[in-house]
């Protein structure tokens, strides 16, 4: 039997115990033994509750413990998080976390620990939620060279942008639409200002290159800045408004972004709406593939944990090769990468043509007192020059 231990019985940690209790049978069979959990570190009590006798306050009970072999970090933020996870690995013990903040910031130093330690630290969940790509970017596509990640990463900012589209509402009264269904949180900046998907896709980059990726050094956007007469532009033009995640191989090494852009329906991510998760890969010989499903979620995240638990099971005492060394990856200057741009200016249609030469102007209906247009392919850098030259921008949107 193996016996494990979870830090945090919020919504993650909850949610491992009722995946494991309702598939113990056939998650026994895949681990080749029955997977216990011995101890719950809680700050709380939960008078009542079926795993009430398992919950402890003190850490020090868990890494102390010989019989713990497996740890599964679901308190969620840095720290405490790093502290005890390394204090695990440290002591032999294998972990699992769904903690992408944890991930993007000490991934290569616990998976560096975990190889000298001749065990596992696996984080499946920490992008994309129940969506398998972890691993299968860790062993199924190594034959590869991954040439662009893009993903729809947030669950919540999806949710918002589907409803904004389909309902024609503002962006504050989806905000608060989202909020009291649970999909955003009292303080929401994590997700409609692009800081989660950021984290995710510095995961995947530094998965794909086998390097530390700085997410600090990604260039974010989140949503808070489109609009209703955004979405009617859309419409005009035959696209949707999400919010990506994306990651491309240049010359100079990977470019990573994250910002709203407007797709076309031939796009892949086109028609991933409400609360689901997308992420489209390319290799150069695979060609494309695409990952769907659950984002987020306490049972399709819990699912991912499981996951990787057995995993661990079947590897106890030898290490997973995870290709992320603690050496910095330089990112490509994304001022360099070219798009095409949607623009809406004061500015007249001359001006906007004096300035940016041949562009396609964009008339929708119940928008007045402005210009919308779509550019020629230029760079970022090219953009902003304009951009300056034009005065009186309203919004900006990169094209695909």
């Amino acid at each position: 039997m193996i016996k494990i231990a979870i830090l945090g019985y919020g919504t993650i940690g909850s949610g491992v115990v009722e995946v494991l209790n309702t598939n113990r049978e056939s998650i026994a069979k895949r681990a080749g033994d029955e997977i216990e959990v011995k101890y719950i570190l809680d700050l709380r009590d939960f008078p009542g509750d079926p795993m009430e006798k398992k919950i402890v306050h003190d850490y020090d009970i868990i890494a102390k413990d010989p019989e713990i072999q497996v740890v599964v970090e679901a308190m969620g933020g840095v720290e405490p998080a790093y502290t005890f996870v390394k204090q695990a690995l440290l002591a032999g013990k294998s972990v699992t976390t769904s903690n992408k903040a944890l991930v993007a910031k000490h991934g290569a130093e616990l998976i560096a620990i975990a190889r000298e330690q001749s065990i596992n630290f696996l984080f499946e969940a920490s992008v994309g939620g129940g969506i398998p790509i972890i691993r299968p970017l860790n062993s199924s596509l190594t034959a590869d060279e991954i040439e662009e990640i893009t993903g729809i990463l947030n669950g919540t900012t999806n949710y918002m942008l589907s409803k904004m589209t389909f309902e024609g509402l503002e962006f504050d009264d989806v905000l608060k639409d989202a909020q009291s269904r649970g999909y955003a949180e009292a303080d929401p900046t994590a997700d409609i200002e692009g800081h989660d998907a950021c984290r995710k896709i510095a995961i995947l980059t530094s998965l794909v290159c086998g390097q530390q990726v700085d997410f600090e050094e990604i260039y974010t956007e989140g949503i808070t800045k489109i609009t209703a007469a955004d979405i009617r532009y859309a419409k005009a033009m035959g696209r949707v408004i999400k919010l990506l995640a994306t990651s491309r191989k240049t010359e100079e090494g990977y470019c990573a972004m994250v910002a709203p852009f407007l797709l076309s329906q031939q796009h892949p991510l086109y028609s991933v709406n409400d609360v689901f998760n997308a992420i489209f890969v390319h290799g150069n010989v695979l060609g494309d593939a695409m990952f769907y499903g659950s984002g987020a979620g306490k049972l399709p995240t819990a699912s991912a944990v499981a996951a990787d638990l057995v995993e661990i099971a079947k590897h106890l005492h030898k290490n997973i090769l995870i290709s992320w060394s603690s050496g910095k990856m330089d990112l490509a200057d994304y001022k360099k990468a070219q798009s095409r741009f949607f623009v809406r200016t004061s500015q007249g249609k001359e001006e906007v043509t004096k300035v940016f030469g041949t562009v396609e102007f964009i008339e929708p209906e119940g928008v007045t007192g402005e210009t919308g247009f779509i550019t020629e392919v230029m760079t970022e850098k090219d953009y902003e020059q304009k951009a300056a030259e034009l005065k009186n921008i309203l919004q900006r949107i990169r094209v695909v």
